[in-house]
Formats: structure tokens, C-alpha cells, sequence
């Protein structure tokens, strides 16, 4: 139950002035690495001298205070007092949860933390299941069909509209098809894992995901090839059988075979990549380039963002990244060939897992999930000035953006990037965006410093309203849109200065990862 975005990742960063770290100061010896060691000290932090229990909800209820506090998550009950002073968003975020079933509220924020292994020792028990009398009381009569609509999933669709696959072969080749019946994004819309002979394909469609999962019937060659037909929405992959010969069949079904749900109910899927280099952005931020496995196809569309999983002190930690591109002037395009990611990371000596990562060396392995994020494109097709507003590392979102901005989006005409850092030294592709700024009469960049020295020329201090009263004009006959990231505490107050200038909720994104 880490708060999100997550310390040193690229969506908490330090703006003009803020250390920007933690959405509260914990006190001191309440760090992650406290907590791990505390948790692991032997104390019982449940109460109950080590048994677990079956919890009834008239019994959660009952401890819903500060000194005395359980939540559910997943049907999971855990004492969070403990665990209080160490949350990096605080007891009022904790306390949202207090005495009730938080899942929904720890996954509108923290779906990506691994909870079991954070608050292992903090489990009281499992939720009593309900007798079925009492089952049978709440729910409603019947429908025609006798078939009630699992919760934990979408609501029924059309069934003409959810995706479906079929496979064909050559004596050589295996080919699986999925038909989408839909229009499909240009990149980023599938991700394909083939893996000891078993493969994993998910498509993106929007909040929804469809999923193929087998075994295969016979053993394959490690690569996987991937054909997209954008406009009728046709994905083929195409695997070469290690014999030649016939199958009888694809393979054998596994979990989630042929399922279309709501990516947000998707648990997340990580595979092992490999650390193949590490480039000096400034005197504390890396360009760490990871190489996928040879069957994984994965593109990372713009705006969106992988989790990066470690075991640290034998605690399984996660923290969310946006790639970038190798510089700031590449092809919005990928070669279909290209299989790295890049990840513009900023080390904080008292991080817990930038540490770890600046510690890899060339050739060391790290758990990488497929995309995630709720950033579209989709409003961004007839708008002609793009505003974006980013603090330190909250410029990795916007790295891309800039990138397919000026080359795919014919329409925009107008890019303004306000840049905020606190020294000069911390600014990142300065001289990179500067160069594109002389070259491209669309893009402009300034930068606002809240530590600067004295012969600095440009913007100072914090964000406020005569800043962005000034920087964000709205052009007679145009149609503007505003991108926002930084640390919570600056883009909550970015995002309100913003509406003070008259955008509207549809006009706004704030990067949240």
C-alpha cells in the first residue's frame, strides 16, 4: 500500500522548490526499508499472537479507527495500524479504507503494489463467505435466462462485437489470427509472450483486453512474427514449428483463454528483460535500455507506462516508468525490428529501488509489465495547440508526445513545453529540446527554476496563476489541450490552476501512471 505515483519514479519528482518525494513526510525510521525490516523484526503486528481468523463484515466494522485499524483487500484481511506511520500517503489515505472492504479504492491507486508480500505480516484472516440464506436475500430474482453477470468482470457485451481468433498452418509455420472487428491503434495494441512453449497474446482495445493463452501442441522456434491490418482490425502471428509436419490441433487452453475484460481486471504480466545499457542523462538520471525476451513483441504506445519489478530484502517492490525514445528528434515510428525500451530513471541515493537499478550491471535481469495507463490519443486528432506542463522527470510522458506531435498529428500547430526544475544542472534533454526549438518553428520550450543562480534570465519559483495565465493563450479559432506530470502535490495544483483558465475536464490530462 505504497503511495502512488511511487518515490523516485518518473511521476514523483522534485518542482520548483518541493522535495517532491513522499505526498507526506513520514518521520524519521519510517522509510520502506524500516518498514520491511520492522515487519520482519518477529513482532506480532496483528494481535493475535499468530492465528489467523475468518473474519465476519460486523467484525471489520468494529475496528475502523486510528489505534485500531483492518481493511479488506480481495478477501483478505490485514491490521494496517502497524503500518500507519509508514504509509508514503498518509493516515488519511489509509483511514479510507478503515473497517471496509478497500480493494476498489486500493485499485483506483495502488493495483500495481504487491500487498501480500508488503503486509504479509499484518493478516488477520480470510472474509467469512455469507450462509445461503443470507446469499439468497440479497440477491435479486433470476433473469430469464437463469444467468447472473459476474461482478468481477465487464458487463455483457454484444457478442458480435467481442474478438474472436482462429488458426491455420503450413507444413513449416503455425498462424494464429485474431479478428478485433474494430479499427486498431497504429502501435501498441498487442503484446505477444511465447515463452517454453507456451504463448500469451493480448490485444488492447480501448479499457478493454483480450487475451489468447495455450500450451502449444509442439515445440517452436523462440521468435514470434506479428502482422497487423489496422483498418479491419486483423493481428496474425506467425511461429515456426521447430519439425515440419501437421497439427492436430493449436494446444491446450490455460487460464484466461479467450477472454475479453476489462484491462483493469487483467492481473498485471511480467516477463524478464535484460539491462543492455546504461547512458548519463545529468549527474543524477539514467537512460536504462532494456532488452525484451526474444518471444516477447511489445510496443509501449505514447503515453503510457511499465511497471518494473525487484526483490529487495526479499521483498517483492514495483514502480511504474514511461519509456522514452533514444533522443528527442527519433521517428514517432517504430522499426518493426526494435525490441528495447528505454526508461529515463532519476537514482535517489535513500530511494529503495533506484538504488537497486543503478546497481545492475550490463547483462543483470528485471521483471517488465506490457503498458498501462489511461492516456488516449483519441482527443488529441483535431486539437491545434498542445500544452504541456512537467516537473523533473514528469517530462518523460511528454518526451514521446513532443516526438508523435510534430510528426503524426497534422492538425497541431502550436507545441509549448513549461519545464519545471529546481537547478539548471537537473534539467533533462536540455540541449536536445533546445535544438529542437531552433529547428522547428511548431515546438517552443521554457524552462522555470526554483533553486536558480544569479544570472539565470528565464521563469523562477513555483507554478501559479500569473505563470500560467501568461503561458497558456488561447488563440482565436483554435482548440487547445493541456498534458500535465509531475509529483501528486504539483499536478493537483497544476491541474486547478489550469481550470482557472477557463479548460474544461475534457481539455486536461493529468499523467497519474
Amino acid at each position: 500500500m505504497l503511495s502512488f505515483p511511487a518515490p523516485g519514479s518518473q511521476q514523483r519528482v522534485a518542482p520548483s522548490g518541493q522535495s517532491g518525494r513522499n505526498k507526506v513526510v513520514l518521520k524519521p525510521g519510517h522509510s520502506l526499508m524500516d518498514w520491511i525490516r520492522f515487519s520482519k523484526s518477529g513482532k506480532d503486528l496483528t494481535g493475535l499472537r499468530g492465528r489467523l481468523i475468518e473474519v465476519t463484515k460486523e467484525e471489520l466494522q468494529k475496528h475502523n479507527t486510528r489505534d485500531d485499524c483492518w481493511t479488506c483487500i480481495r478477501g483478505m484481511v490485514y491490521n494496517v495500524t502497524p503500518y500507519m506511520d509508514y504509509h508514503p500517503g498518509g493516515e488519511v489515505e489509509l483511514m479510507k479504507a478503515a473497517g471496509i472492504d478497500g480493494t476498489d479504492l486500493f485499485d483506483q491507486v495502488h493495483r500495481w503494489v504487491n500487498y501480500e508480500s508488503m503486509l504479509k505480516e499484518c493478516l488477520v484472516g480470510r472474509m467469512a463467505t455469507m450462509t445461503t440464506t443470507a446469499i439468497k436475500a440479497m440477491i435479486p430474482p433470476p433473469s430469464p435466462t437463469g444467468l447472473v453477470p459476474p461482478t468481477s468482470v465487464a458487463p455483457p457485451r454484444d457478442k458480435d462485437s467481442q474478438p474472436r481468433y482462429d488458426w491455420f498452418q503450413t507444413d513449416a509455420t503455425v498462424h494464429l489470427v485474431v479478428y478485433a472487428k474494430r479499427k486498431l491503434p497504429s502501435l501498441g495494441c498487442t503484446i505477444v509472450d511465447l515463452d517454453a512453449g507456451v504463448l500469451r497474446l493480448e490485444v488492447l482495445l480501448g479499457k478493454m483486453s483480450y487475451m489468447i493463452h495455450l500450451r502449444l501442441a509442439e515445440e517452436v522456434e523462440g521468435n514470434v512474427a506479428v502482422h497487423t491490418a489496422f483498418k479491419v482490425g486483423k493481428i496474425q502471428v506467425t511461429i515456426r514449428k521447430q519439425a515440419k509436419g501437421k497439427w492436430t490441433s493449436l494446444g491446450q487452453s490455460l487460464e484466461f483463454h479467450n477472454t475479453f475484460l476489462r484491462k483493469k481486471d487483467r492481473a498485471l504480466y511480467l516477463r524478464d528483460c535484460v539491462l543492455v545499457s546504461k547512458t548519463e542523462v545529468n549527474h543524477n538520471t539514467h537512460v536504462f535500455r532494456l532488452q525484451l525476451p526474444h518471444g516477447t513483441v511489445m510496443h509501449v504506445p505514447v503515453g503510457k507506462h511499465v511497471y518494473l519489478k525487484a526483490h529487495i530484502q526479499d521483498t517483492e517492490v514495483v514502480r511504474p516508468y514511461t519509456p522514452v525514445d533514444q533522443n528527442i528528434a527519433a521517428t514517432s515510428h517504430y522499426s518493426s525490428q526494435e525490441s528495447d525500451l528505454y526508461l529515463m530513471i532519476k537514482v535517489y541515493p535513500d530511494g529503495v529501488f533506484t538504488p537497486h537499478l543503478n546497481s545492475l550491471r550490463i547483462g543483470d535481469h528485471i521483471s517488465v509489465s506490457g503498458p498501462e495507463g489511461t492516456f488516449s490519443l483519441r482527443p488529441l486528432h483535431d486539437v491545434t495547440v498542445l500544452y504541456l506542463l512537467a516537473a523533473g522527470t514528469g517530462f518523460t510522458p511528454m518526451a514521446r508526445l513532443i516526438t508523435l506531435a510534430r510528426q503524426d498529428i497534422d492538425t497541431i500547430r502550436k507545441i509549448k513545453l513549461l519545464f519545471f526544475n529546481r537547478r539548471e544542472e537537473d534539467i533533462l534533454w536540455r540541449c536536445q529540446l533546445d535544438a529542437l526549438a531552433a529547428n522547428d518553428e511548431r515546438f517552443l520550450v521554457e524552462y522555470v527554476l526554483s533553486e536558480p543562480c544569479e544570472s539565470w534570465t528565464g521563469r523562477r519559483g513555483p507554478v501559479d496563476e500569473s505563470m500560467l495565465k501568461d503561458f497558456l493563450n488561447k488563440p482565436d479559432g483554435s482548440k487547445c489541450y493541456v498534458c500535465v506530470c509531475g509529483p501528486t502535490a504539483f499536478t493537483e495544483l497544476t491541474i486547478g490552476l489550469v481550470k482557472q483558465q477557463g479548460f474544461r475536464e475534457e481539455e486536461l490530462h493529468a499523467f497519474h501512471g
